[in-house]
This record gives structure tokens, C-alpha cells and sequence, in this order.
């Protein structure tokens, strides 16, 4: 089954249309046919399954056959993650969406070699957003993930978001194994954490000053073992824990 991706604006209304560079793979790379079975995800919780009903140079007309509706996960998860070299943060925010992260924002620390202006931060996101869009395709979710135009970390925290279990990486404060911050949080509050965020650093980790500004949020400093990890790997480390501990329950889905 092909999976395609529409926002939710494109599907309010029967039929459903591809065009653009959906229809370019559909057509040019997948060659499907009238009557040829396929998948449209929205991003917002709802999945159609569609018939191909008629196509055009280039653009397809889907019939819905069926509509299925996903509940949000059960625990949101926000990583925060500065910008590695390359193209190290496209396979991150693949993984992300994988391990149920419900928002990913790039940052840019004092150790991150990128330097973006704000037409550049604009377009990283633009081109991040879409990595995300072809996750959710690749790997069937139903649910989008918000990738933020990368940011500093005084630009974040000056937000003032409020999270149940927020949590840094750190190689260089006194720190604690995540699993003992969330036995924490449900001892003192009898359930789980339901709103979630991790912090990962760059290759050499956080500077001191950044950590301390971090920490004085109220963020928490996790070890993730007695190795160095990669970046990539440290974000996944955290992810799969937090995915298991707060998702344990599947979503929903209704017909």
C-alpha cells in the first residue's frame, strides 16, 4: 500500500487530489493506474484509503473507500537538539518520528558549527519539515510532527514552556539515569508524565554556561551510560526510553 501525503485543508472535501510532487512519484516513479489501491495520511490523526479513480498528466484522483481516525499519542515528547555536521539532523529527525516525537527544534549553540541568518533558518526548516513528511509516509504515522525554525537556547527558553519531565543529556554535572527522574515525577504526582522534553547537545556537549541557563528552567541532567555517544545517538537513546515509558498504551483508532 503507497502512502501519500495531504494536509488536512486537501482533504475536507471528496474526491481527494495529488498533484504536485506526490503525483511526480506516483506517476514518474510508482507509474500507478486507475483502480490501483493507495493510502493518504494528513498528519492530523486521519488516514484514508483510497482507490486511484482517474489519472491525468499530472494528477490523480483518489475515490475514499475507508477513513481512519488515530488519537494523539499518550504522551507528547519535544527533542531539543542542536544542529550536528552535514546531514546528521535529517536522519535524526527521521528517527524522531519513528520514536513518537510530536515536535523536533534544531538549535543553535555556542559548539554548533552551522550559523544560520533568518531567511536561512527559514528555508532549513521548510526542507526539515518535509524530511518529516516523508517519514510519516515511509513509516505510517498518523500524526505530523512540528519541526521549529532552529533557535537558541535563550529563544526557547524564553518561551516559558512548561513541561512535566524535561531532560539533558550531560557529560559534565552531577547527574541521575532518566528512569529515576520519571519514578520521581510518579511518586510525587501518581501518574505519568503526560508532556515530555529532551535535551540533546552538540559533539562536545553543552558548554557549562549553557547547561546552567538550561538547568535553571528546572530541566533535569540525565547520564546515558558510561560511553560518549554521537549526537544521533544520543537522541535516539532518549527517545526509545521516553517513547516506551510514555506510550505504552496504542492509540486509538476508530473507523
Amino acid at each position: 500500500m503507497h502512502r501519500f501525503y495531504l494536509p488536512p485543508e486537501a482533504c475536507r472535501n471528496a474526491p481527494l487530489r495529488l498533484d504536485g510532487c506526490e503525483a511526480h512519484h506516483a506517476l514518474q516513479v510508482l507509474r500507478l493506474k486507475p483502480g490501483a489501491p493507495v493510502t493518504v495520511l494528513d498528519g492530523a490523526g486521519q488516514e484514508y484509503r483510497c482507490v486511484v479513480a482517474h489519472v491525468a498528466k499530472d494528477s490523480l484522483t483518489l475515490t475514499v473507500s475507508e477513513r481512519i481516525t488515530t488519537a494523539p499519542l499518550t504522551g507528547s515528547i519535544t527533542l531539543l537538539v542542536a544542529i550536528p555536521k552535514g546531514k546528521i539532523i535529517e536522519d535524526i529527525i527521521q528517527k524522531a518520528v519513528e520514536l513518537g516525537a510530536q515536535r523536533i527544534v534544531p538549535l543553535l549553540t555556542e559548539r554548533v558549527v552551522t550559523q544560520l541568518d533568518a531567511e536561512g533558518a527559514e528555508s532549513k526548516q521548510a526542507k526539515w519539515q518535509t524530511v518529516a513528511i516523508e517519514a510519516i509516509k515511509q513509516c505510517g504515522a498518523a500524526w505530523l510532527p512540528k519541526v521549529e525554525t532552529p533557535q537558541t537556547i535563550t529563544e526557547f527558553l524564553k518561551r516559558g514552556e512548561a513541561f512535566d519531565l524535561a531532560l539533558v543529556g550531560s557529560l559534565q554535572t552531577e547527574r541521575r539515569h532518566p528512569g529515576d527522574w520519571l519514578s520521581t515525577f510518579q511518586a510525587q504526582h501518581g501518574r505519568p508524565p503526560q508532556t515530555a522534553a529532551v535535551w540533546i547537545g552538540p559533539e562536545g556537549d553543552f558548554t557549562r554556561p549553557e547547561l546552567q541557563v538550561i538547568e535553571a528552567a528546572g530541566v533535569k541532567p540525565i547520564t546515558l551510560g558510561p560511553l560518549t555517544l554521537r549526537v544521533e545517538t544520543a537522541a535516539i537513546y532518549c527517545l526509545s526510553f521516553l517513547n516506551y515509558e510514555l506510550q505504552r498504551q496504542p492509540a486509538q483508532r476508530t473507523y
